[in-house]
């Protein structure tokens, strides 16, 4: 099947006037904006009325103007999307870094570590074996397994919040448990990237690219935690908000282009500048004045994501994304459950941790799949293929954490709602850092 874009947009041609001149690509660019920009909001508003994630309002958004949908896209030039989804991808991993500082990752703890790190990999491995049955290709199978390891900690903790279940055991557990699990899967993103660029999956190579991410991981977080604080905070004194906005931009974008440089993920240094940002002690303005571009840049993203999937494959993967939901689940469930049982939590927090772990995919999933494609390793169906599971799964999310609670209700255990919640930090101090994730 040809996967080229059938058509190119038709508004250049509408709007001659408007497109012409010496400053012709400025003035697509402009129009493709404005398109984007006014379906997305017409897609949120939807999502919003019906009470689902927006992340499911950009993913339709994209599919409804990328150049796969009949009768012709509305975007004059993807390219210019793509550019400005990956400005997305270093703002949203930004953002995300800022909710993990050092401190916090040292108090999180052994239990936590382990799971997630059981979770991570077994999920890793069962769903690099499914690819495989299923007669993927080897890239393919890699990074639809790394993609199906993801959890949501966004969508998993604005559910737990809305059913007013965010300090109970369990959450805690769930949360610290996310927290590693994400700096898990950017890190295995990146060492995949690089092996992926060069495809040598000779021991030696994967040596070699292991050894640069974790040096480049560990240089930052020795170096980098004894400079860029201290940076960010005498830039904090001015109260000057747009000196601080752009010290920590500069940081983002400058670890991004590091990173990339020697062959790592951008998004790998731009969690990492997150985290650098997270220890000065103007993390909190810093957070708050990059969130609205966080949201413009990550929503072109997420819409991007939408406009590369090519919708007439959808018969085609369908029965195997659902295969793929089944065993994302399974796999979650199964290996956080078992693991947490080992380290001997009570059935109950296992239980209810594996189903809030399972539950969704999530951004972080789409960031994944979308590094696949970037570097060309990737057939044309596993980003919509992955972009329809995130859909999926987003939108069962909170009914998979609801039930999950409702069929592990039972009157031991956990103190009832609403009793003293320090008694449940009590129980399980070492997952308490996660607390406000």
């Amino acid at each position: 099947m040809n996967h080229t874009a059938p058509t190119t947009s038709p508004l250049p041609s509408l709007f001659p006037s408007l497109v012409g001149g010496e400053n012709a690509l400025g003035d697509i660019v402009v129009m493709d904006l404005a398109v984007i920009m006014v379906v997305a909001a017409i897609m949120l508003a939807i999502t919003f009325k019906l009470k689902q994630p927006m992340v499911i309002g950009y993913i339709i958004a994209g599919m409804i103007i990328g150049p796969y949908t009949p009768p012709f896209s509305l975007v004059s030039s993807i390219e210019t999307v793509s550019l400005m989804a990956e400005i997305g991808i270093i703002l949203l991993l930004f953002t995300v870094g800022t909710e993990y500082p050092i401190a916090k990752l040292r108090s999180i703890g052994g239990k936590a570590i382990v799971i997630a790190l059981s979770e991570a990999l077994g999920t890793f491995a069962i769903g690099y074996f499914v690819g495989q049955q299923m007669g993927m290709a080897l890239f393919d199978s890699l990074f639809l397994a790394l993609s199906i390891s993801v959890t949501s900690t966004v969508i998993v903790m604005r559910v737990l919040e809305e059913l007013g279940m965010v300090r109970e055991e369990s959450a805690y557990l769930l949360l610290g448990v996310a927290v590693i699990e994400d700096i898990i899967i950017v890190s295995m993103l990146a060492i995949l990237q690089s092996v992926a660029s060069t495809g040598d999956l000779a021991f030696q190579e994967i040596t070699v690219v292991v050894g640069v991410v974790l040096a480049f991981i560990g240089g930052v977080l020795f170096l980098g935690s004894r400079t860029i604080p201290k940076l960010v905070d005498i830039m904090g004194k001015t109260d000057r908000y747009d000196l601080i906005l752009i010290t920590v931009l500069a940081v983002a974008f400058g670890l991004s282009f590091i990173a990339d440089a020697i062959g790592i993920s951008v998004a790998t240094g731009a969690f990492f500048a997150g985290v650098l940002v997270a220890e000065s002690k103007t993390q909190a303005v810093a957070k708050i004045i990059t969130i609205p571009l966080r949201d413009m840049f990550g929503a072109v993203f997420f819409i991007s994501v939408g406009a590369l999937m090519d919708i007439r494959l959808i018969p085609s993967f369908i029965v195997p994304a659902l295969i793929l939901i089944a065993t994302s689940f399974g796999a979650k469930f199964g290996t956080v459950f078992a693991s947490a049982k080992m380290l001997g939590l009570s059935k109950k927090v296992s239980a209810r941790a594996g189903f809030g772990l399972s539950a969704s995919g999530g951004e972080l999933a789409l960031v994944t799949a979308k590094g696949g494609a970037d570097v060309g390793a990737t057939s044309a169906f596993l980003l919509p293929m992955i972009g329809a599971m995130t859909i999926i799964t987003t939108f069962l999310s909170p009914y998979v954490i609801r039930l999950g609670w409702k069929i592990t209700k039972s009157p031991e255990g956990e103190p009832a709602k609403g009793n003293d919640n320090n008694s449940n930090k009590a129980k399980d101090t070492e997952t308490s850092g996660a607390e406000e994730k």
